[in-house]
């Protein structure tokens, strides 16, 4: 699975700090967090017919996230959203966007990991793409990847930073199999999540996703949860193995870039009868339900 380039995003105007630039002219400091150390956190947004599905909850996280590093300053929520808005009226966008919204601890003083050489304030940067969910609905293929998801006392995974190394190291993996992503687990070998995005499987007709131990606590998951509730579908939280993945009637991955999409196959092991479930199209097609009404109107 390789995203392709869109030529409706040729000539994007991007936000950096209020700065409205095209994507070729736009610039971050080589003394900014972000490129110093890896020092951010961000969130991935989807809009949807002018509406920012789950906005609040994405920036829940993100005040969070930045709070657990310390950042000493954080754009109001007001000021984030119009920061947002700017930028998709100025692209003149209104649905099947991506939006990759990212806050850096700002710009040292001089290069070094101390926090305290940051004096003037944190880095926001919108870049809005057109974009539609990126994986296809015809079933994906995971490899279990060698790279194991830290545990909370090593790197909390409910800071959503923007140190990807261990991610990536997992999706090298994935490419060099032919694989679409890696699976990955835990450091007691429990699954945790994919390289970029949280894990079902389907039992029984019972629901199961993995504990948010050693993957972060992704919206598109909760909100798959709060399906499961509302649609009276037994939906449980719990340490799932390779084991129960191989032995699984089906199994979908969840995220903001991709909605919610099946796997069919893993280490060559075929997932149920190696068809994308019935219970996993219609958990998707709730979930197109709901984007579909609700969010934010940005617009």
């Amino acid at each position: 699975m390789l995203q392709k380039f869109d030529e409706r995003n040729r000539d994007l105007i991007v936000n950096v700090n209020g700065q409205l630039v095209h994507r070729d002219k736009a610039r971050i400091s080589p003394f900014d967090s972000a490129v110093q150390g890896g020092d951010a956190v961000w969130e991935g947004l989807r809009l949807y017919r002018g509406r920012i599905f789950k906005l609040h909850e994405h920036l829940d996280r993100l005040h969070q996230s930045a709070t657990a590093l310390a950042f000493s300053e954080i754009p109001p929520r007001d000021k984030i959203i119009e920061e947002i808005k700017r930028t998709l009226a100025a692209n003149e966008m209104r649905d099947e966007v991506h939006i990759r919204l990212t806050l850096t601890r700002g710009v040292k003083i001089t290069s070094g990991m101390d926090p305290r050489l940051n004096q003037s304030g944190p880095t926001l940067i919108v870049l809005a793409e057109h974009k539609a969910p990126v994986y296809a609905k015809t079933g994906l293929t995971l490899i279990t990847s060698k790279i194991r998801r830290p545990s909370p006392d090593i790197l909390d995974c409910k800071i959503h930073h923007a140190n990807l190394l261990n991610s990536i190291l997992a999706k090298i993996e994935a490419n060099n199999a032919g694989a679409d992503d890696a699976l990955m687990l835990d450091i007691r070998g429990f699954v945790a999540e994919t390289n970029a995005t949280n894990i079902f499987i389907v039992r029984a007709g019972k629901v199961e996703t993995s504990h948010i131990l050693a993957c972060p606590a992704g919206i598109t998951r909760a909100t798959v949860i709060e399906i499961c509730a509302a649609e009276k579908i037994r939906c449980i939280e719990t340490d799932l193995s390779l084991v129960d993945v191989y032995g699984a009637d089906e199994m979908f991955c969840t995220g903001t870039m991709g909605e919610l999409a099946g796997i069919i196959k893993i280490d060559n092991r075929i997932i149920g009868n190696g068809d994308v479930g019935p219970m996993t199209k219609r958990l998707s097609e709730l979930y197109v339900q709901r984007t579909a009404t609700e969010g934010v109107q940005v617009v």
